[in-house]
């Protein structure tokens, strides 16, 4: 899946040969890492890519660190599964059904309340 990498920091050589050089490195990847991460996780509520700043978050991680590299292998593998489930002709199908019964549902409530109270907000209904 993922070319089969192996596990470990990609820093260049220069940089592993020395260990306060390599330590630095590891801190400055861990606090850029750590900024995307914070970044994506206040979009989550707020508009803005929340889970793929995150999970770019976790992939600067994973230039450095082998437990990022292991958590986004393990997240590789469940999407890929996920989306071989979602293509699946019965799950679509079933996904399909669902959706139109769920459309149908809000087109009939939306139909009523026209009926009833016609283009008038809910604040502004008159008691009769």
């Amino acid at each position: 899946m993922d070319g089969g990498r192996p596990l470990g920091s990609r820093a260049p050589h220069f940089i592993r040969r020395s260990r306060p050089l390599h330590l630095s490195w590891q801190v400055a990847v861990f606090l850029a890492g750590l900024a995307v991460v914070v970044a994506g996780v206040i979009m989550l509520p707020l508009p803005g890519p929340g889970w793929v700043v995150i999970f770019l978050g976790m992939g600067i991680w994973a230039t450095e660190f082998v437990w990022a590299q292991l958590a986004l292998r393990w997240t590789r593998r469940k999407v890929a599964e996920a989306a071989q489930k979602a293509m699946d002709p019965r799950v679509r199908r079933r996904n399909i059904t669902l959706t139109v019964i769920g459309l149908a549902v809000i087109a009939a409530i939306g139909g009523w309340y026209l009926w009833k109270y016609g283009l008038v907000m809910p604040w502004k209904i008159k008691d009769s």
